[in-house]
This record gives structure tokens, C-alpha cells and sequence, in this order.
């Protein structure tokens, strides 16, 4: 197995009680950010690349990447089971959408919903997890178990931000002395490195760069909000006040275009592999029976 990647993915560098937070507040929401039901759509398109449609597939923290109805678009025989990174959102999951009086509410299967200590091993053809790994605390142990869940041959398929997102706003930070504004994003090359000490094979990893605009800076700071929130564990401590919030405003203000829009940048991680088959373990030492030496011996006796 390869040495792991010189850059720390345990990610050491979020505060996971500001991470469970931030998700218990994202399972108030009616559904999933605007973003990351747009980064669901991109990454559907490259489902086409797999060849075996999955007969079963896992949509891994369901309720944030906001995935089930392109993944169901594109395999809709394909049964799906829900993991949830706590219990907030899993009861969120729980909760059977639609009308009460609807006859398909009562007659439509449930949809298993676990947490992902509860996931059996092997037991799913694809895991589909869309914009949950810059919120992962421990990247390595969430690859662990996505291999365990799967079958051989079974592939995941994921997104994340990567490191050039949000960029105009740390440079705001710093400039304002105002602290870290949001957690380190992992580069893709360093993620692709982790999937294979994992004991994943054939990784695919891209990205692309968007650009975003709002009408204002107050509108900028609603949606980043609905997106997370600062999970860095050196984050400025306390409330912020009134003041500090309209100093940061005006300084949002001077980068408005020449349409009146406030732009930033977001990097979007793509990324997909296969578990593979076992490999034979190779030992340095035989062990031969008697019987099986003789049967050598014998061999080479007649053919001299």
C-alpha cells in the first residue's frame, strides 16, 4: 500500500463541534443549498462514464448534497439507502415528503436511513456523496468506510470545494486583520493520493471554477450562510457585533462590478474510483507438505 499523502486530510484544521453545528442548522432547511443541488446536476453527467449501472446505491449525507433526484433520473431500478452524518439530519431523512393524503406516500418502500457506523459491508454498488468533504473531520476514516461498503468493483463518486474557493473573501480577512473566514479546502491531487492509500483504484479527480454574483453584498452573506458556516478552529471567538458586520459590508461594497454585482469564486473538486479486487497476499516464506515435495521430486526425476 502507498505511504499516505504528506498533507494532513485528517483535517485537524476543522472544529468538529462547529461542524455538527452547522449541520443540526441544515437540517432545519427545506432542502439543500442552491449550490450544491447545481454540483449535483454537473456531477450526474458523468455517471454516464460508468459502464454497470448500480443496482443499489448509497447517497452518503443525503439531505446537504441535495442528490436523490438526478441520481434517481439516471437510474431510477436502482435502490437507494440513505447514511446521515448525525441524527439531526437523519430524522430529517425520516421524514416522508409529500402531501399526507397522498396514496403514494403510504404505499412507496422506505428508504433506509442510517448513520454510516450502521452501513453493512459490501452492501452497495455505487456510494454518491456530493459536497460533504470539506465538512469531514476525518477524510481517511470516511474513505475507510466507503470501501468497506462497497462491493468489488463498486465505484464512488463525490464533490467537494477545493482550495481557490471563496478566495476574494479570505483576502478580505486578511486584509481587515478579521481572522480565518472559513476552513482549508484539500487540493484534488492531495485527495487522490488519500484514495489510493485507502485501497481505492483508477481515481479520477477534476475540477472547474465558478464564478458566482449576488445583487449585494447582504444577499452574498445570506447564501454563504445557507452553504455552512466558519468551522476553522481559530476563528475569531464570540459574536461578532453590528459594527463589525457593516465594516465588513462597506468593504464588500468596493468590489461590486460595473453592473452593481458582487462576484466570487468557488472551486469545484470532481472526483470518482473503483474498489478493486483483492490482491493475493504475497508472503516471504512457502509452506509445501510432504506429499507435495515428493510429487516435485518425482517430476523432476522423470523429465531429466
Amino acid at each position: 500500500m502507498p505511504e499516505p499523502p504528506e498533507a494532513d486530510l485528517t483535517r485537524d484544521a476543522i472544529d468538529a463541534r462547529a461542524v455538527d453545528h452547522v449541520l443540526r442548522r441544515m437540517a432545519l432547511a427545506a432542502e439543500a443549498p442552491w449550490l450544491h443541488r447545481e454540483v449535483a446536476q454537473r456531477m450526474a453527467e458523468r455517471l454516464p462514464l460508468i459502464r454497470k449501472p448500480p443496482a443499489s446505491w448509497i447517497d452518503w449525507w443525503a439531505h446537504v448534497g441535495g442528490g436523490a433526484a438526478v441520481v434517481h433520473q439516471a437510474y431510477p431500478q436502482a435502490r437507494r439507502v440513505v447514511v446521515e452524518p448525525n441524527e439531526a439530519l437523519r430524522a430529517r431523512s425520516q421524514a416522508r415528503p409529500g402531501r399526507w393524503w397522498s396514496p403514494r406516500r403510504w404505499s412507496a418502500p422506505a428508504t433506509p436511513v442510517l448513520l454510516s457506523s450502521e452501513v453493512s459491508e459490501a452492501s452497495t454498488e455505487m456510494v454518491w456523496a456530493n459536497m460533504m468533504l470539506h465538512a469531514c473531520t476525518d477524510m481517511a476514516a470516511t474513505f475507510a468506510q466507503w470501501r468497506r461498503a462497497l462491493v468489488v468493483d463498486g465505484f464512488v463518486m463525490f464533490s467537494t470545494l477545493g482550495p481557490a474557493t471563496l478566495s476574494e473573501l479570505r483576502a478580505l480577512y486578511v486584509a481587515l486583520d478579521m481572522g480565518e473566514p472559513f476552513a482549508p479546502f484539500a487540493d484534488m491531487h492531495d485527495i487522490g493520493d488519500l484514495l489510493v492509500h485507502a485501497g481505492f483504484a483508477d481515481p479520477v479527480m477534476d475540477q472547474e471554477l465558478l464564478t458566482l454574483t449576488w445583487s449585494s453584498p447582504a444577499a452574498a452573506l445570506q447564501e454563504l450562510r445557507a452553504l455552512g458556516g466558519n468551522v476553522h478552529p481559530e476563528r475569531r471567538p464570540g459574536l461578532r457585533t453590528p459594527r463589525w458586520r457593516e465594516r465588513l459590508l462597506q468593504r464588500l461594497e468596493q468590489r461590486l462590478d460595473a453592473d452593481g454585482r458582487l462576484a466570487m469564486s468557488f472551486e469545484l473538486v470532481y472526483g470518482h474510483a473503483f474498489r478493486p479486487q483483492p490482491r493475493a497476499r504475497v508472503t516471504t516464506t512457502s509452506t509445501l507438505s510432504l506429499s507435495d515435495m515428493r510429487a516435485g521430486l518425482s517430476r523432476g526425476r522423470a523429465a531429466g
